[in-house]
């Protein structure tokens, strides 16, 4: 099966192609606020590089958020899109689930972290348990000091925001902050997560599929003459 994988969730950007567990090409760069103008012809360079047509797709894997807005808005409506005109399955992963994932082989609870502005953050918790990958808590928005009262034990804390905010978290929750290693996320990786629910046909619909905000964006208001 030749899978497709797309992740625009934040500043960083990657692309995929999949085959039968196997990463064919993989794409990952730093974009800004740029996903509308550099996701297409990324994507047509790594088709060209491999030499596989749009038609050779058999499904897509799209990190569906938390994230940036820009970013997931660009994301799933490619992926969506592309999903509608090919007549194949598209399968939406937490963006969070992704970034946790670089750090599978970790024995820790890992707690990835997104900027969700306005001075919160973004986050979850999963753990490889017992040869299993466990979501702990859900994806939700809470603060750098509510997570003293939500973190229980020593935890690993990753995400490309993290180094802005490495400090702060070190001086709240103490020793129970661990930081990892500073890894960009590659959507290939959405294949592994994605396996399960490839096995089972269980598709979500291009149809109804929608980012994961966990909140309204900010709209400014019209003003009145």
């Amino acid at each position: 099966m030749m899978l497709l994988t797309i992740d625009t969730s934040t500043d960083s950007a990657s692309l995929a192609l999949v085959q039968d567990s196997k990463t064919l090409a993989e794409a990952t760069w730093r974009c800004g606020q740029n996903h509308s103008v550099e996701l297409l012809p990324r994507l047509s360079q790594l088709l060209n590089e491999t030499e596989t047509e749009l038609k050779a797709i058999d499904c897509i894997l799209v990190a569906k958020g938390p994230g940036s807005f820009n970013g997931l808005r660009v994301g799933l409506s490619t992926a969506k899109g592309l999903a509608f005109s090919l007549d194949i399955p598209i399968i939406g992963i937490s963006s969070l689930e992704l970034e946790a994932c670089q750090h599978a082989e970790s024995d820790l609870p890992i707690g990835p972290i997104f900027n969700a502005r306005r001075g919160e953050i973004a986050t979850a918790l999963y753990q490889n348990k017992d040869n299993k990958w466990q979501q702990l808590t859900p994806e939700h928005i809470t603060t750098i000091e509510a997570l003293d009262s939500e973190i229980k034990g020593k935890t690993l804390f990753c995400g490309e925001y993290l180094p802005l905010i490495a400090s702060q978290l070190k001086e709240k929750l103490k020793g129970k902050a661990v930081i990892a290693p500073d890894r960009p996320r590659r959507a290939s990786l959405l294949a592994e997560l994605a396996k399960g629910r490839l096995e089972a046909g269980d598709y979500d619909s291009p149809a109804t599929l929608q980012p994961l905000y966990l909140r309204r964006p900010a709209i400014t208001r019209r003003r009145h003459r």
